[in-house]
């Protein structure tokens, strides 16, 4: 993950149900809440989801290695997933399934383990 510590998971879930909310309000939540509930997520998919072959990217927010597999060791990983901080959200917290962001053209995936499907949702919210 792009930040080397880790994320107290009490300021994490905060920041995931401040961006929950202003959504569910139809506005944004701050950037810096968007940020760490980027950054928790993909927390909590490194912890759910060890390994280092499929490299999981949210720009401008994050990027972490996760997925069982081969290690990536340099240049481009073998399996990479991308997609906007807003669709991290959705998929993360089930508001989306994996297979409807992919046919939405939503999430860009290559590579042979990255689905991540078997991962998703990471948290719920109310």
């Amino acid at each position: 993950m792009v930040a080397r510590t880790r994320i107290d998971p009490a300021a994490g879930r905060e920041a995931v149900l401040a961006v929950a909310r202003a959504r569910r309000e139809g506005t944004m939540a701050d950037r810096a809440s968007q940020r760490l509930a980027s950054r928790f997520l993909a927390q909590v998919l490194a912890d759910r989801a060890p390994g280092h072959s499929v490299e999981v990217r949210v720009p401008p927010h994050c990027a972490v290695q996760a997925v069982p597999g081969p290690r990536h060791r340099r240049g481009t990983p073998s399996a990479v997933v991308e997609m906007t901080p807003e669709t991290w959200f959705d998929l993360a917290t089930g508001a989306v399934g994996w297979e409807q962001a992919r046919a939405a053209g939503l999430v860009r995936a290559s590579g042979e383990r990255a689905d991540l499907s078997p991962w998703l949702p990471l948290m719920t919210v109310p």
